[in-house]
């Protein structure tokens, strides 16, 4: 026990120090060691006996729908404008068709995945599905029953037959394979798998657990049991996820639901292109009969209008038309040089030439007036040398009058041509120009016509290609989602994970003491150690602790005892002596009370413990008692006359005290006072000055006056007698008494109502003895503890 002078070095810190935190859970280490054995071994246990389950994969990527699937059948008509929009994938909603219940429906149909197969084994029973030895067909459901909850036995007996049993229903079938069963919910038969059956039927009593379940059941399992989910944002690579117990389970759901899904985007794209192929089957049907309508429309149009080529016979039209303009200005040209000639031949101007060469294509026209221009010439000539009387003059003017009649009548009959021939060139200058007005309206309505009918023609061979590229699209059937991995499944179980549940379990076995460690100290509102005092009342010396006493221990000390109890006594005894030489009393008789805040906190044992620790080394010792209220003193100390005691002495003053003292029977320097009768005055009583009379005459006779009192705290018995006491011993008691209380004897000392205040901590619990517990031990006096109570100990 350290020296109480130098308590104060070790009241530096009035909190607890991580240390200090650390240390209480050190101390209950064997809570933390059977808790993570405890928990390890149900996480063994679970493991074993737990079904693991395998997550299998697979990945595929959703094609562009540019070419495949009804975008692409209806892409036939953007390029017309009639849609759009058509040709682009939605991966959400790709992934809501994976998802969907009617995919799942046909998956669970294909699989018969509403069946189930088990095989009990030794230690779990497990399913089975690819190495079933026969499988169950449902022939007809009866809708008005429902499957069974419960698992139906099959016991495989022969090759060729099996037994049959319905607990439920109490049926027992001795069937064989392939016949049909009839039960209330439905018949059924059962299919062998030979080579599987070959391997098991030399088990004896070899019987598969089969178990019926409603299909929509299965569905919406397994609807919320696969996860499809994107690679990459905004990738078309999808993956779909799926947890069974059975990786070969798993992976054939997988592959069946892209088949699935594969396959019904093959039936959609099919539809569409029959419907496509139906409908352009139907316009062609249309649009050739338009054509050909079209087309007679053409022929009658010609024939009506005598057309072969408009624009040639049009070009035709307009060349013979400036052809007849050619002609008409040249006949209009040689009617006026012919009315010309004709007015210049009426004149009698014989010495006058007549023009020649005019272009006028009247035969031998041309030679008379070169005839008459050569007669007009030689008479010209001769009248320069002779009159016009002059006989070969005459003769000549003679032949020039007749060669000109000659001349104006052929001049007469060509105009008379001329003026013929012109009133022809101005009819089929007519007949031409009608043609040629004619021909806008006829081009007009031919091209409406030559319009009309490659619209037709474009629509039709446009038809006729979209046939074909349907016919194409039906005869190949390319699927929707290719398959980037096929479904694999991992080696070791996601689901229970070994190494997170043993974590789990390891972390659990260590949080489990943690928290009760700690909500205990948490919830604990008692004084527990003597770290606890000196942060609640640091300016009090704690001067003494004392054990926690075993069962079956004795309670009081003995002579030469060297329990531990003894050893702390004497511990208190020796800080004592320390005390009162600081005092100086160490000559003088010494007057000790012994109290505590509220009753059951140990003072009364402590005062016999302490009286008898005294006496031991020879002192003179008396021990009084004065908790007159609730006297506990002749509990302890037994084969003596406890009646009489301090009451009697302070109401009777006759009483004499040596007729009170008695002495110990196995002590000799050990002397008692008891309480006496219980007053029905006590304070009032111990106001008495025979109380004073009391404590000195005690003082003259003893080395040590050792007082019982009274709990301060419930009656105000000890405050009134604290007066005649040197040290005041206040009791606490470990995990008993309350924190809160110890403000009481803090405010006592405070308000100078108890004189010289010491704690002792009373029934401390081992583990929290001292400042260093129970790390360091000794020898002898060790405390004896069964095993439970030496592991759960605080």
């Amino acid at each position: 026990m350290d020296n109480p002078q130098n308590n104060s070095t070790l009241q530096t810190n009035n909190e607890p120090t991580l240390r200090d935190q650390i240390e209480i859970y050190l101390r209950h280490w064997p809570w933390f060691a059977i808790a993570v054995l405890l928990t390890l071994s149900i996480a063994y246990i679970y493991l074993r006996y737990t079904t693991p389950f395998f997550q299998s994969t697979t990945s595929i990527i959703i094609k562009d729908s540019q070419g495949r699937g009804a975008a692409s059948e209806l892409a036939a008509f953007e390029s017309i404008g009639l849609i759009s929009g058509m040709n682009s994938n939605s991966i959400e909603n790709e992934i809501e068709i994976l998802r969907s219940r009617r995919l799942l429906r046909n998956v669970v149909n294909e699989l018969n995945l509403n069946i189930r197969y088990f095989r009990e084994g030794k230690i779990r029973t497990s399913e089975l599905f690819l190495n079933k030895p026969f499988e169950v067909k449902i022939l007809d459901k009866n809708n008005e029953e429902s499957f069974p909850n419960y698992q139906l036995q099959i016991k495989i007996i022969s090759s060729e037959t099996f037994q049959f049993i319905d607990e439920g229903n109490n049926i027992t079938i001795n069937g064989g394979f392939g016949d049909k069963i009839e039960l209330p919910y439905g018949d059924i038969t059962v299919i062998p798998n030979p080579i599987v059956l070959e391997s098991v039927i030399k088990e004896a009593n070899y019987t598969i657990q089969v178990l019926l379940s409603d299909p929509e059941r299965v569905v919406s399992y397994y609807r919320g049991a696969i996860q499809v989910v994107p690679v990459v944002k905004n990738s078309s690579v999808i993956q779909l996820t799926l947890n069974d117990p059975l990786k070969d389970k798993a992976e054939s759901i997988l592959n069946e639901l892209i088949n699935q899904y594969n396959k019904d985007a093959i039936e959609d794209r099919n539809t569409v292109a029959t419907n496509t192929a139906k409908f352009i089957e139907d316009r062609l049907e249309i649009i050739t009969k338009e054509l050909d309508s079209v087309e007679t429309d053409k022929v009658i149009f010609k024939q009506e209008n005598k057309l072969t080529d408009i624009e040639s016979e049009a070009q035709l039209f307009l060349e013979s038309a400036s052809e007849l303009n050619k002609r008409q200005l040249d006949l209009n040209t040689q009617m006026s040089l012919v009315e010309n000639i004709i007015n210049y031949l009426t004149e009698d101007d014989l010495t006058a030439l007549l023009p020649s060469n005019l272009g006028i294509s009247q035969d031998g026209l041309q030679g008379l007036i070169q005839n008459y221009n050569q007669l007009v010439l030689e008479r010209n000539k001769l009248l320069r040398n002779a009159t016009e009387q002059n006989p070969v003059v005459i003769n000549l003017a003679n032949q020039i009058n007749q060669l000109k009649g000659n001349v104006l009548r052929s001049l007469n009959n060509v105009k008379s041509s001329l003026d013929t021939s012109l009133r022809d060139l101005r009819r089929q200058e007519g007949v031409f120009g009608s043609k040629i007005t004619q021909v806008p309206d006829n081009e007009k309505e031919f091209r409406n016509i030559i319009r009309q009918q490659n619209i037709k023609e474009t629509l039709y061979l446009f038809l006729l290609q979209k046939r074909e590229e349907t016919a194409l699209s039906l005869a190949v059937t390319a699927p929707k989602a290719k398959i980037v991995d096929l479904a694999n499944s991992s080696n070791s179980p996601v689901s229970p994970k070994p190494n997170i549940i043993l974590l789990a379990a390891l972390l659990l076995g260590l949080l489990i003491p943690f928290l009760i460690i700690y909500l205990n100290q948490l919830l604990n509102n008692k004084v527990s150690n003597r770290k606890d005092l000196e942060r609640l009342a640091p300016n009090i010396t704690l001067i003494g602790e004392v054990p926690t006493l075993p069962k079956r221990e004795e309670y009081l000390i003995q002579k030469n005892d060297t329990s531990m109890l003894a050893e702390s006594f004497r511990i208190l005894r020796t800080n004592l002596q320390y005390i009162f030489a600081n005092k100086q009393l160490t000559d003088k008789s010494k007057t000790i009370f012994v109290t505590s805040t509220v009753k059951g906190e140990g003072k009364t044992i402590t005062s016999v413990n302490l009286a008898l620790t005294l006496s031991n080394v020879g002192k003179k010792v008396i021990l009084v008692g004065t908790d007159l209220r609730n006297p506990q003193l002749h509990r302890l100390i037994q084969n003596l006359n406890s009646k009489r005691g301090v009451t009697d002495y302070l109401v009777q003053p006759e009483t004499m005290l040596s007729e009170l003292i008695q002495t110990s029977p196995s002590h000799k320097n050990l002397d008692i006072i008891f309480s006496g009768h219980i007053p029905p005055n006590p304070a009032e009583l111990l106001l008495n000055d025979r109380v004073s009379v009391l404590f000195e005459k005690l003082k003259q006779q003893y080395d040590y006056v050792i007082v019982d009192t009274a709990p301060s705290m419930m009656v105000t018995d000890t405050l009134l007698i604290n007066k005649y006491a040197d040290i005041t011993l206040y009791i606490i008691r470990s995990n008993y008494t309350e924190k809160r209380l110890i403000e009481f004897p803090v405010d006592c000392v405070e308000d100078g109502k108890l004189h010289g205040v010491y704690f002792i901590l009373n029934d401390v619990n081992m583990s929290n003895f001292g400042y260093y517990g129970n790390k360091y031990g000794y020898a002898y006096g060790v405390e004896k503890k069964g095993f439970l109570k030496r592991i759960f100990k605080f």
